[in-house]
């Protein structure tokens, strides 16, 4: 049996369909369906039920599919392992995330990674809403949650952790604040977003999370902009940490609670990288993903 032909009939079953299929490989669908076609007939079986709106597989076909997906994505790895040692990545890499993630996350570590793959093209979309990866032709997505759900494969990039900050001279102005209850005192900067607006979560270590109410004058749908906001002096914002660590350091912003954590809804928040299909997963995503991997997870940047 052919192993690009079995690549093919898994990322059918991955996509959904014989259409996302072609584009991810770009193929005519033509051609992908007479390969679906052609494995049928060798193996005697049917391994999908199609109609004009849906492709499902057959019970004999979700059997067999399940048997060699392990197999095929294993002889995909050493394949790819042979072919690192010699080969150079090329082509082009189409990815998204959100705005702020991409200014304060990719771009500082993007000069590196064309240092190492000249041959490789980046396409960057930032975008404060997911976009969809098959219909917009994308490689990869970084998303921002607690945990991704859906049909995508994901794997984490690196643990996201809030914290309540603000300005030096915004505190200079109003009574000390020393614990989180005393934000009903402070003008806080909302995300304008469900779920940051009202309330804001804390914890310490040990003991039960308690939700206290926040509330300002200004609500920002702009990761980026509340923490402009917030080195203004105009009140205190809850931002992930990747996105206020130079401002922490340098003391242009002061984390007001270090001793509790801080959350918006959820305390397991993380940055996933999102993809397609683990079966059709070529060498320039494969080495963009171990890129990032190596660069903002483990640095804990």
């Amino acid at each position: 049996m052919d192993i690009q032909a079995l690549k093919t009939i898994l990322l059918v079953k991955d996509l959904g369909s014989i259409a996302a299929a072609a584009r991810a490989l770009d193929l005519d669908a033509s051609k992908v369906s007479r390969v679906v076609a052609g494995v049928e007939r060798e193996l005697g079986l049917r391994l999908f039920q199609r109609s004009t709106r849906k492709l499902a597989t057959t019970d004999e076909g979700d059997q067999y599919l399940r048997r060699i997906a392990p197999l095929v994505e294993e002889l995909e790895a050493a394949g790819a392992e042979v072919a690192s040692r010699g080969g150079v990545p090329k082509g082009t890499i189409r990815l998204t995330a959100s705005v702020a993630f991409v200014q304060e996350g990719i771009l500082p570590v993007l000069p590196k990674f064309q240092q190492l793959y000249p041959d490789l093209t980046v396409e960057l979309y930032p975008a404060d809403h997911n976009l969809d990866l098959l219909a917009e032709g994308l490689d990869l997505a970084v998303r921002l949650a607690a945990a991704p759900k859906g049909d995508l494969i994901s794997t984490k990039l690196l643990t996201t952790r809030y914290r309540v900050v603000a300005s030096p001279q915004y505190l200079e102005q109003v009574a000390p604040v020393r614990h989180p209850a005393d934000l009903s005192m402070l003008n806080c900067l909302c995300f304008a977003f469900p779920g940051f607006k009202k309330s804001w979560l804390f914890r310490q270590k040990g003991s039960d999370p308690f939700p206290v109410e926040v509330s300002g004058k200004t609500l920002i749908a702009s990761a980026p902009s509340l923490r402009e906001a917030a080195r203004l002096g105009m009140g205190a914002a809850l931002l992930p940490d990747w996105l206020i660590r130079k401002d922490l350091k340098s003391g242009r912003l002061v984390d007001l609670f270090p001793e509790f954590e801080c959350a918006a809804f959820d305390f397991e928040t993380a940055a996933w990288i999102l993809y397609p299909s683990r079966t059709y997963l070529p060498q320039k995503v494969r080495v963009m993903i171990d890129f990032l991997r190596a660069e903002l997870g483990s640095s804990g940047r």
